[in-house]
């Protein structure tokens, strides 16, 4: 599998090219704009070239005489290398030519009488592997009635064109260079704005099972950080809390099994220390029985916990009807509530869809949870109701009130409010845990509260 690119260089990559698109559209604009410059300029001073040829050719044909033109214009140009001017007259014969240079046709057909200088539009050809850029104008003989002259004015521009190549290659070179140094300073940037992240690799690196107290301060990241290290110390809250659970019934798990596997032991122990009749070792078995059962019924309860912790539990589809489930319950632990001088109140009715079995053993965990913690001539009530579209069930029973603390912990395994209770008639306190399972897994909600005196515990499930 091909391992991502780091952030880092993703930021460097997206800088580089950002920086390299704006370069190149910079220089090509930069480019264009010193062309277009370099053009006005030759522009400019042809326009005054041609405006002096004029002036020159009205003077000298006011003087009847077209010898004297050459002299003149001659005179004028003097110094003036690089410029080429060509003079045709109104029936096409050449005037005056300062050289042998060529110049197109397109150019004198770009002009006409009476044009002015500020509508003349340069052109640029090649010519003996040399480059011009010339302009065309008509030019007034001063002789009354005589048609106008086209006056030609071209200039050498080879070292405009050897300027542009060296400030091309100049700019190109500078552009690469800029490129680079974008593509250093974006990956100084990159690495510089990603160090709160590094930090925070170190920080997690050093979290273990052992440590899951550390935490990032949300106040030292930046603030597009702030939200992952908030999200992070919350995992670790969970976390933390999964692993102080899941020690606490490690060693809860430990000490219920070391009581029942203790009692076999001893037992045996005992029955092997010296001969036994037939009846003495039957005794033992039955006492180990018990034990084995109690085992068997721990192991049972924690297989369908672990069922339920991964989805396993498979719901039968049937309309169950609570008070009726309520009231065989009721005949169920008729002798116990009797012996424990305890009364048992149902008020309501209501129907839900469901599992009728393991409905019923969440609610016999309960109603048997009540008895056990209800005192002596008291009464347990069970009240069924309709809240929208959940059907409501609350098991309210006086007892002793339980601190706020322990609330959201009854339904953990092995957890006890008094950890010295843990008699046989207490059971191994996995039923409350049981019974949130059963419940969660019919979509419902089971919650605990204590006031008043008593103590409730109230299931909400979607109605059937």
């Amino acid at each position: 599998m091909k391992r991502p690119r780091s952030i880092t260089l993703r930021l460097t990559l997206y800088f580089s090219i950002a920086s390299t698109a704006v370069l190149l559209v910079g220089g090509f604009v930069i480019g264009r704009l010193v062309e277009a410059h370099l053009a006005e300029q030759d522009l400019r001073t042809l326009q005054g070239k041609l405006e002096l040829v004029r002036a020159t050719l009205a003077d000298t044909r006011t003087q009847r005489g077209v010898a004297p033109l050459s002299a003149a214009l001659d005179s004028a140009l003097i110094g003036h290398h690089d410029l080429f001017v060509q003079v045709i007259g109104p029936d096409g014969r050449i005037l005056y030519a300062s050289s042998d240079l060529l110049f197109p046709e397109v150019l004198r057909s770009s002009t006409g009488p009476g044009a002015a200088a500020t509508e003349i539009r340069s052109i640029t050809w090649e010519s003996d592997d040399r480059r011009y850029r010339g302009i065309a104008g008509s030019a007034a003989t001063g002789n009354a009635g005589e048609a106008p002259a086209i006056a030609e004015v071209a200039l050498n521009i080879d070292f405009h064109r050897s300027f542009m190549a060296e400030f091309r290659n100049s700019l190109w070179l500078a552009i690469a260079a800029g490129i680079v140094i974008s593509a250093l300073l974006g990956w100084v940037s990159a690495r510089r704005g990603l160090a709160p992240a590094r930090r925070m690799l170190k920080l997690t690196q050093r979290i273990s099972a052992n440590r899951l107290g550390e935490r990032l301060p949300p106040e030292s990241v930046p603030a597009e950080l702030s939200d992952l290290a908030v999200a992070f110390n919350d995992m670790l809250d969970r976390l933390e809390d999964s692993f102080r659970r899941l020690s606490d019934f490690s060693s809860d798990l430990a000490h219920e099994l070391r009581t029942p596997v203790g009692n076999l032991m001893m037992q045996t122990q005992v029955a092997l220390s010296k001969a036994r009749t037939a009846d003495e070792y039957r005794e033992v078995l039955y006492s180990n029985l018990e034990e084995y059962e109690r085992l068997a019924h721990m192991t049972s309860d924690m297989l369908f916990l672990a069922k339920a912790d991964n989805g396993l539990i498979q719901n039968a589809d049937e309309t169950v009807s609570l008070d009726e489930e309520i009231r065989q319950l009721f005949a169920f632990y008729d002798a116990l509530s009797e012996e424990r001088g305890v009364d048992l109140v149902l008020i309501g009715e209501g129907c839900v869809r469901g599992d009728r079995a393991m409905l019923r053993r969440a609610l016999g965990n309960l109603l048997a949870n009540a008895i056990r913690h209800t005192a002596h001539g008291k009464a347990i009530t069970v009240r069924i109701g309709r809240s929208g579209n959940r059907t409501e069930l609350r098991v309210e029973n006086p007892g002793e009130p339980i601190a706020g603390e322990h609330l959201p912990r009854l339904f953990d395994r092995f957890y006890r409010v008094d950890p010295s209770r843990r008699s046989k008639g207490d059971g191994a306190g996995l039923g409350l845990a049981i019974t949130k399972s059963i419940i969660e897994a019919h979509g419902g909600e089971i919650g605990a509260s204590c006031a008043e005196g008593s103590v409730r515990f109230e299931i909400a499930l979607p109605a059937g």
